[in-house]
């Protein structure tokens, strides 16, 4: 998949499948703006990958950094073609009862209103463009409540939902929405996960989760032809036939 000339926004992108995304999406020929909290972690991804990369730290809880962020983009890039909804936040794994609500309300900031945080900012420019590529990072449990995931769980779903509601708002305009769940990664997060002890996600052996590449090459694969198949729709890397469409193994 070719990308030159392609610009693409990806938040959470540094660590885990953000920055595994920033080097694949690069190496096709993508400009990758990167945008995370973390400054430091963008310098030395934008140090890695070089002048088509772009840092911009970024809280994508709040509305007015993401704007930013993306008007950033379009001034130095010329446009935004693909966005990456990769922000995430797990933390704190706790049973309902025994849940802080702000700490609770925290990841539905990051992980649903993040999403549409970044929907909202970058669909002004797409629109205007002719179309673009909106892809982001369901899981399985926008399907399947876990112990202890209730925040997580909950923001999954919506964003499942917002994923459908933007294909239908914006299908006929160029924009393909699509959703990707990866199944478990071997990332930050399943660390949290797994020192955690809840539920049977964090009783599983590292071996058991994929590498950051896999949901990063499936990521660029979606923003090709074959991504067509599932506009509006939600993608499982847990399906071998995909692994096998995207040119994994294993």
């Amino acid at each position: 998949m070719d990308m030159s000339g392609k610009t693409v926004v990806i938040t959470g992108a540094s660590r885990g499948i953000g920055a595994a995304a920033a080097h694949t999406f690069a190496e096709a020929g993508a400009n990758v703006a990167l945008l995370a909290r973390s400054g430091e972690a963008l310098a030395s991804l934008v140090g890695e990958i070089g002048d088509r990369a772009l840092a911009l730290p970024c809280d994508v809880a709040r509305f007015e950094n993401v704007q930013e962020a993306v008007d950033e983009t379009v001034g130095h890039f010329g446009g935004v073609d693909v966005l990456i909804n990769n922000a995430g936040l797990i933390e704190p794994i706790a049973r309902l009862a025994d849940s802080e609500p702000d700490d609770w309300g925290a990841v539905i900031d990051v992980n649903l209103k993040g999403v549409y945080h970044g929907m909202r900012a970058v669909l002004p420019d797409m629109l205007k463009r002719g179309g673009g590529t909106v892809l982001t990072i369901s899981s399985g449990a926008a399907h399947g409540a876990l112990e202890g995931w209730s925040h997580y769980c909950a923001s999954k779903a919506a964003v499942h939902m917002m994923t459908k509601a933007l294909h239908k708002e914006e299908a006929g305009h160029g924009i393909r929405a699509i959703g990707l769940s990866p199944g478990t990664v071997a990332t930050a997060m399943q660390r949290e996960i797994k020192a955690s002890g809840v539920n049977p996600v964090s009783q599983l052996d590292w071996s058991d989760h994929i590498p950051p590449d896999w949901p990063a090459k499936c990521l660029l694969w979606l923003c090709g032809p074959d991504g067509d198949a599932w506009l509006g729709q939600e993608v499982s890397l847990r399906d071998e036939d995909v692994r096998r469409s995207v040119g994994l193994v294993g």
